[in-house]
């Protein structure tokens, strides 16, 4: 009888044991990721190498916080394009909200961006901010496209469409963002 109670608080204590180790664990990982909420709430950029895809969606948002347009849609289009790669395990998933999020992210820094381009010396409203302007009205409705409750988006898009006129036409950009005269571009 005595060598049985002892075996079974032998075992008990090797699963308070394991018990407690799986707690400190669990608290570990709690306040890592603590951390990169505070982080992500406060606006700063996310320094931790297991969170690659925050990261990546902090420096994005802090782009466009500083003014730096065209490197802040760049960033959330990587997030779009490449979500496989930043993701830090198999369980993390980007969601159709999450997509809507970015959506709605690189929206609102080409608006910003055409706001800055505004008009020409003559009145007239830029070839850039037009092509601006339409990129973010299709980000706004792709955006509304996948989470149709998200309220920012569609005052925003509101917003947009009472900024630019109804009978808007641009011509295609040019994707390496430089244009020289009636040049060929390439090698001959």
């Amino acid at each position: 009888m005595k060598n049985r109670v002892k075996r079974i608080n032998q075992l008990l204590g090797l699963v308070l044991l394991a018990g407690l180790a799986g707690t400190a664990y669990e608290v570990y990982q709690t306040n890592k990721i603590n951390k990169v909420n505070r982080a992500l709430l406060s606006g700063e950029v996310v320094n931790d190498e297991h969170y690659p895809f925050h990261k990546k969606f902090a420096d994005a948002y802090q782009q466009g916080k500083s003014g730096n347009y065209k490197h802040a849609t760049q960033g959330f289009g990587q997030l779009l394009e490449a979500p496989k790669k930043l993701q830090q395990d198999d369980a993390f998933e980007v969601s159709a909200e999450l997509k809507s999020l970015i959506q709605f992210n690189i929206a609102n820094n080409l608006f910003r961006s055409g706001l800055q381009r505004l008009v020409a010396a003559d009145g007239a409203i830029q070839e850039e901010a037009k092509f601006d302007y339409l990129q973010a009205k299709a980000s706004y409705e792709q955006a509304l496209k996948l989470n149709p409750t998200l309220q920012a988006a569609k005052f925003n898009l509101s917003l947009l469409l009472s900024v630019i006129p109804s009978n808007i036409k641009t011509v295609a950009q040019d994707p390496s963002g430089m244009e020289i005269s009636n040049l060929p571009q390439g090698l001959p």
